[in-house]
C-alpha cells in the first residue's frame, strides 16, 4: 500500500464524513475543497437528520406537477427549461424513474442505508465531535385532514416498520397543539418522534476540527482540475495550486463531481436541484422540525433562530439567487406559521442569511456511492440531493470500509454506477 494519502475532493458533510472514517481506519487522508469546508450545499440546508423523509424526488406524478410550474417562479417545484440537450435527456430519465415501482425501490434502498444513521451520529458525539444533533421529532402539518391521512398512509406503506409512526392524525385544535408555532389554518397533522436536526454549518466545522486533530490536511480554496495516472492508477490529484500525490481518490464534490468523473471516463448526469433558505426570529418559535405538507416547505429550530427552507428549482447548474423564490418560500410558510410578515417588502429587514444552494441530483434521485468503473483506486460519493446531512455518516462509513477492505458493503449495492448505464 502506498504511503501517499487518500485524497477526498469535496469538503461538504459527505466528504468530511468519508475522510473521518478513513482516518479512523488508519489511512492517511487529505481533503481538497475549492472554497471553505461546509460552504456549499451543506451550509444553508434545513439540517434534517431523519428517517421518515427517505423518498427519492422522482415519484409518481412529480414531473406533471413540475410542468404545471412553467412560468410560475412561486411554485414549490419550479422547472425552467433550458436549451440544453443534456438537460432534456436528464428530464426524460427523471420521468422514467418516476414510476411507482422505481419510487418504491428507491425509497427502500435509502431507508435501508439509513438504518444506522442515528447510531453513527451517537458514535461521532462519543468521539468528542459536537454534531449539534437534537432529536425533537418532526411535525407534519397540513391544511386538510385528507392531505394528512394520505401522507401518513404513504409513509406507513414505505416505512415497513423501519421507524415508528403514529396510529392516526390529529385534527382541529389537537393538531395545532403538536407545536405552539402552528397557526389556526393548520387543520391536521402528526408527529414522527425521534427525528433530528443539526446546525449543518457548525457540524461541518466540528468535523473539520476533528479531522485536523487526527492529522488530516485540509486544502481550502483549492480547485481540483484533474488527475495524473501512472501504471493504470491515479498517482496524483491535479489542483490549481499543484499536484497532490495520492494512493486513492474519493470524488465527493457535489454538482462539480461530474466534470472530475468525466476526466475518469464516467461523467454523471448530475443536475443542481436549487434550494432556498433563510433564518428568522419567530415568536413563538417551533420546538420541532416542521414539514408543511401541501407547500413542501420546512422549518427547523437551529440554535436561537428558525431556518425556513424549501422549493426545488431545476434551472441548470448555477447558484443564482432569485429573490422571487425567497418570497415564495416565505409566503408558503405563512399558511402554517401565521402572518409573521405583512408585506413582502418587509422580508428584506426580517430575514437573515438568504441562501441558495445547488443540491446534486441524479435522474433517479439516488446517490452514487461506488468505485469508479475502470479506475482501481478512484471512488465517488455524490448525488445525495436533499439527504446529504442525513446520509453523510452512513455514506462515509460504508465507503471507507469499501476502500480499506476492497469489498463493497451490501448496503451500497443499489447506489452503483452500473444502474446509470441502463
Amino acid at each position: 500500500m502506498s504511503d501517499a494519502p487518500v485524497v477526498v475532493v469535496g469538503g461538504g458533510v459527505v466528504g468530511l464524513c468519508t475522510a473521518y472514517y478513513l482516518a479512523r481506519a488508519g489511512r492517511a487522508v487529505e481533503i481538497v475543497e475549492r472554497r471553505a469546508i461546509g460552504s456549499g450545499a451543506s451550509r444553508g440546508n434545513a439540517g434534517w437528520v431523519c428517517l421518515s423523509h427517505s423518498a427519492p424526488v422522482p415519484s409518481p406524478g412529480v414531473l406533471r406537477y413540475a410542468l404545471k410550474s412553467l412560468g410560475r417562479p412561486d411554485s414549490p417545484l419550479y422547472l425552467r427549461p433550458l436549451p440544453d440537450p443534456a438537460f432534456a435527456r436528464w428530464l426524460w430519465r427523471f420521468w422514467r424513474s418516476s414510476t411507482p415501482a422505481s419510487f418504491r425501490r428507491g425509497y427502500a434502498a435509502v431507508a435501508e442505508l439509513n438504518r444506522d444513521t442515528f447510531e453513527l451520529f451517537d458514535g461521532l458525539r462519543d468521539a468528542g465531535i459536537d454534531t449539534t444533533l437534537t432529536r425533537p421529532g418532526m411535525v407534519h402539518a397540513f391544511l386538510s385532514a385528507a392531505g394528512a391521512r394520505h401522507h401518513l398512509a404513504v409513509q406507513r406503506e414505505m416505512a415497513e416498520g423501519r421507524y415508528p409512526l403514529p396510529d392516526d392524525i390529529a385534527t382541529g385544535p389537537q393538531a395545532r397543539l403538536l407545536d405552539g408555532a402552528l397557526s389556526s389554518r393548520v387543520r391536521a397533522g402528526y408527529l414522527v418522534e425521534g427525528e433530528g436536526v443539526v446546525d449543518p454549518e457548525a457540524f461541518a466545522r466540528a468535523l473539520g476540527a476533528a479531522l485536523t486533530a487526527e492529522g488530516v490536511k485540509i486544502h481550502e480554496n483549492s480547485d481540483a482540475t484533474g488527475f495524473r495516472h501512472e501504471g493504470g492508477r491515479i498517482a496524483a490529484l491535479r489542483t490549481a495550486q499543484g499536484e497532490i500525490p495520492c494512493s486513492a481518490v474519493v470524488v465527493a464534490a457535489g454538482t462539480r463531481s461530474t466534470a472530475l468523473l468525466g476526466e475518469l471516463g464516467q461523467p454523471l448526469p448530475l443536475q443542481a436541484g436549487k434550494g432556498y433558505s433563510f433564518s428568522v426570529d419567530l415568536d413563538p418559535a417551533p420546538r420541532h422540525t416542521l414539514y408543511f405538507g401541501e407547500r413542501r416547505t420546512v422549518a427547523s429550530p437551529i440554535g436561537a433562530t428558525t431556518r425556513i427552507a424549501g422549493t426545488m428549482e431545476l434551472s441548470g447548474n448555477n447558484n443564482r439567487l432569485d429573490w422571487r423564490r425567497v418570497v415564495a418560500v416565505a409566503r408558503a410558510s405563512r399558511h402554517y406559521l401565521g402572518p409573521w410578515f405583512d408585506d413582502p417588502d418587509d422580508l428584506v429587514t426580517l430575514i437573515r442569511d438568504p441562501w441558495v444552494g445547488g443540491r446534486p441530483f441524479l435522474p433517479d434521485g439516488l446517490p452514487v456511492i461506488d468505485r469508479v468503473p475502470g479506475q482501481p483506486n478512484a471512488y465517488a460519493a455524490t448525488g445525495h440531493g436533499m439527504l446529504g446531512v442525513t446520509l453523510g455518516p452512513v455514506t462515509g462509513r460504508h465507503l471507507a470500509d469499501y476502500l480499506v477492505t476492497g469489498r463493497r458493503p451490501e448496503a451500497l449495492a443499489p447506489f452503483g454506477f452500473a444502474r446509470l448505464g441502463r
